[in-house]
């Protein structure tokens, strides 16, 4: 299908500076963490086809520069919250693969006791406040979460991730016009991957650069490029500081792209809606193999050092699935437990 091109400039004139230069250190570490989020991915799609995994199941796959480019500069006062294609954003604020996959595989020790699952996980310890699987529901809960750091003056920010999709949420607009009302500290991040589900955003925005769309709520709204870690970590530091500094929201537009489809349960995506050429084209893009040729050409890995830390990764991936394999399922009673207060 064929569509028109969205606009790459900003949409607000109140952008931030820009001039964050990650170390080699950070580039090193932070392409392993990329690594490590697309191999858990992978194994999340392969043990969803053996039965392993229940419900719905959404992968990152793609779309990993993003959540690591933002979450790298949090502090420990900031929150986290996204929609329910979340494994990334707990694996990149520290949670444990151990207990993200068993709770992918809905057992007792994973994070929420089996009881969340792939769209529903929570990490309280490592500022996670849940992922939400009703399109859009995430901006009302990141709004009180962001009031509530306001009110008691902790300085820290809120990151609320969302879908293109949950631009058409009435709840998103009552978000935007409150947080722009009691300037709150805010950063509203959509995750444009071009389609919501099957639906160009082209067919269900009708104004498709969705950082204009959101300029009219009286705070700064900009599109950035989420392909590009190196950009990202830019980009992020800069709009992070900025709402740290003059507390009030700010809204992005990250243009990124996911190489499966829509959720793994659906077996005619992506095939029904997009083009082999259209993906294809979006895999020159792919954030983790342009940042191992950055590595690569600028002598911060050898051939023989990608290798290593790939069979790293697998083997970590490997002990998390190990691990939920061998874990109990929770018993009958815990469908009583956590439901209702005492």
């Amino acid at each position: 299908m064929k569509t028109t091109k969205r606009a790459k400039t900003a949409t607000n004139s109140k952008s931030p500076k820009r001039g964050y230069t990650p170390t080699p250190q950070e580039i090193v570490d932070l392409y392993k963490q990329m690594l490590f989020i697309r191999r858990f991915e992978e194994h999340c799609d392969k043990a969803y086809r053996q039965d392993k995994i229940g419900g719905y199941l959404h992968l990152y796959i793609g779309q990993e520069a993003l959540a690591l480019g933002f979450i790298h500069h949090l502090r420990p006062e900031d929150r986290v919250l996204g929609h329910y294609r979340d494994h990334a954003y707990v694996l990149a604020l520290g949670s444990d693969p151990r207990a993200v996959m068993a709770e992918l595989y809905g057992k007792v020790t994973g994070l929420c006791r089996g009881k969340g699952g792939s769209m529903h996980l929570y990490d309280k310890a490592n500022n996670f406040l849940g992922g939400y699987g009703i399109v859009g529901d995430v901006t009302g809960i990141a709004t009180g979460v962001a009031f509530a750091q306001k009110y008691e003056e902790t300085g820290g920010v809120t990151l609320c991730f969302f879908g293109d999709g949950a631009m058409n949420a009435g709840l998103l607009h009552e978000s935007l016009n409150m947080a722009g009302l009691w300037k709150l500290p805010v950063i509203y991040i959509v995750e444009n991957n071009k389609y919501a589900m099957g639906t160009p955003v082209e067919l269900h925005s009708a104004v498709p650069n969705l950082a204009q769309r959101a300029s009219v709520y009286g705070f700064p709204s900009k599109q950035i490029d989420g392909m590009d870690l190196l950009n990202v970590l830019d980009e992020a530091k800069a709009i992070i500081d900025h709402v740290r500094t003059h507390q009030e929201p700010y809204f992005v537009e990250a243009i990124v792209y996911r190489f499966v489809g829509h959720g793994a349960a659906d077996i005619t995506d992506p095939g029904s809606y997009r083009t082999r050429e259209e993906v294809e084209e979006w895999r020159k893009r792919d954030p983790l193999t342009n940042l191992q040729q950055y590595l690569l050409a600028h002598n911060l890995a050898t051939e023989a050092d990608l290798k290593l830390w790939d069979e790293q990764a697998r083997e970590q991936v490997a002990d998390a699935a190990r691990f939920a394999d061998e874990s109990p399922d929770p018993d009958p009673s815990e469908l009583y437990m956590h439901v209702l207060a005492d």
